[in-house]
């Protein structure tokens, strides 16, 4: 087995995990005076290089998780990285994986969100941030003449934005780029941050801005006569080309990129990984590290301090609850029945979905218009001032909700969100969602049948926002509340009008509504309840 030495960080010098044949950078070979002399670009760009032809295969989109031996690791979805106030309580860890063409940046990578072992990882390759080619620059690359191997091909302030917001736990698109069209496709696709961000690409560590981002830099340095081999079984197996040409094509244009972009920085990396994938003793010690690292970060849901961060307030102004008539309340006394049958709870929880969700149109913006009656006389009345309405389901007991709103609302939109609780650390997780496209430009009604916690609940709220849905214009309708999730949400999230039929005063310890409604969605659907008899909201999202 390979040997390795983890360095520590020296101010100047990159840490090496080396074995015999591997690459020792000495931290005095770069002085303060070089760095200082560098522009935003890392290392200073030449002239007088060749073009060459991209010889990268077409990318392709992520698969939404992976399976190991350990766990399944979501690549797509979002954390609760939040506290009791709604914010993000820390960021998340970036990583940077920079190195030669063919070096096997991607396979590390893997091999570290396996070894780690959290359950949200964003991999983002620097393949998909190629700059849009204008004409004349798509007639070179069509003749093979424009080089994609400059840090000039690549669009750096828009890889920086990206992974600001991923850090910041928020939604981003990001382009899916197109080898043989030499051009962005038109759909791109949405990411949130995670848990660890790994972001690669052989320009990784070529923008000063961007290094600040990245809280560890590896470099994969792997020997230049292995790089040959993989781009010649590659080239010949998947290309179709023929063994002069790919020796040619490296030795005219691969390795003098590599010699004059790419491998200079080096310098700036935290840890040097001699022979890549191979040096699993390496990936051992960087895991360990970023395990260290994550701990103190210590990212984690915190129901105790959401539970008690309210207690004894008054309830918020932006709570309105259904008027309690007699008749809103003998519906509340046939659904909240043990004894009721399906049919009837159903029914009777169909007619408060309706009366709640006319109640809180009423909380729509209006704005004065005339219109002319059938008579000819002018009528001044109201007319709706937002541009479209759409609801939000939090599945599963939320989408009962849906048919009472477009019974209202025509045309409305539809999105739905599904969040489930992790067993083992009690947090809620968002695991899909489908929400319509431009939803920042509408009020959204948010609609769940019971809150408890206001876990799930905060988290749908949180993912709008991530989606520039503007506070003011989100609407949480519930058919019945705790004290605890109203000022859960309320305190979070100030600007968001809460609705129900019913509040209640008291969560037990479980977290269960009291005396509450039972599993609403069980109830709902006729399923089985759970063994532990606790509400679906508890289970499956932790609202």
């Amino acid at each position: 087995m390979t040997s390795c030495t983890f360095l520590p960080h020296t101010r100047g010098s990159a840490r090496t995990v080396s074995s015999g044949g591997g690459h020792h950078w000495p931290g005095g070979l770069w002085s303060s005076s070089n760095a200082e002399s560098l522009d935003r670009l890392l290392p200073p760009v030449g002239t007088g290089r060749s073009p060459r032809k991209r010889t990268t295969s077409q990318c392709k989109s992520e698969p939404p998780l992976l399976r190991t031996s350990k766990r399944t690791i979501y690549t797509a979805g979002r954390p609760p990285w939040y506290n009791e106030h709604g914010t993000q309580s820390k960021e998340a860890f970036a990583i940077g994986l920079g190195g030669g063409s063919a070096s096997g940046k991607t396979t590390v990578a893997r091999m570290i969100i396996e070894a780690l072992d959290v359950p949200w990882v964003v991999l983002l390759s620097m393949d998909s941030f190629y700059k849009v080619l204008t004409t004349q620059q798509q007639e070179q690359a069509a003749h093979n003449n424009f080089n994609f191997d400059h840090p000039d091909a690549f669009d750096f302030d828009l890889i920086v934005s990206t992974l600001k917001k991923l850090k910041q736990g928020k939604s981003v698109k990001v382009p899916v780029y197109d080898f043989t069209t030499h051009s962005r496709k038109k759909d791109w696709k949405t990411l949130y941050g995670a848990n660890v961000i790994i972001f690669e690409g052989i320009m990784a560590f070529a923008d000063k801005t961007l290094l600040e981002l990245l809280d560890m830099k590896i470099f994969v340095d792997t020997d230049s006569d292995i790089r040959l081999v993989r781009r010649l079984r590659r080239d010949i197996s998947e290309r179709g080309r023929d063994i002069e040409g790919v020796i040619k094509q490296y030795n005219k244009f691969v390795k003098p990129a590599f010699d004059q972009y790419i491998q200079p920085t080096m310098r700036v990396a935290d840890i040097v990984v001699p022979w890549g994938s191979g040096n699993t003793v390496a990936i051992d010690l960087i895991v360990q590290h970023m395990h260290s690292q994550l701990e103190e970060r210590k990212l984690r849901w915190d129901m105790a301090a959401l539970a008690s961060a309210h207690q004894c307030h008054p309830l918020p102004r932006t709570l309105s609850v259904l008027k309690s008539t007699p008749q809103v309340r003998g519906m509340h006394t046939i659904i909240r029945d043990k004894e009721t049958s399906r049919d009837e709870f159903i029914f009777y929880s169909k007619r408060l979905m309706r009366l709640l969700i006319e109640h809180a149109l009423s909380f729509l913006p209006f704005q004065d218009c005339v219109v002319q009656t059938p008579q000819g006389q002018d009528y001044a009345g109201k007319c709706y001032a937002g541009k479209q309405i759409t609801g939000v389901s939090i599945l599963r007991a939320g989408e009962t909700m849906e048919p009472a709103l477009r019974a209202v609302c025509k045309d409305v939109r539809i999105g739905t969100i599904l969040i489930q609780t992790n067993q083992l650390t009690g947090e809620p997780e968002l695991h899909y969602l489908r929400l319509p496209k431009d939803i920042s430009d509408d009020h959204v009604i948010l609609m769940d049948c019971t809150v408890s916690t206001g876990a799930a609940a905060m988290m749908a709220v949180r993912v709008l926002l991530d989606h520039d849905v503007p506070e003011d214009k989100i609407f949480l309708l519930s058919l019945l509340m705790a004290e605890m999730g109203v000022h859960s949400v309320a305190y979070a999230f100030p600007r968001v009008r809460i609705i129900t039929t019913a509040v209640d005063k008291r969560v037990n310890d479980l977290f269960r509504i009291i005396p509450g409604i039972g599993n609403f969605g069980d109830r709902y659907f006729g399923t089985d309840a759970a063994p532990d008899g606790s509400d679906e909201e508890e289970v499956a999202s932790t609202s």
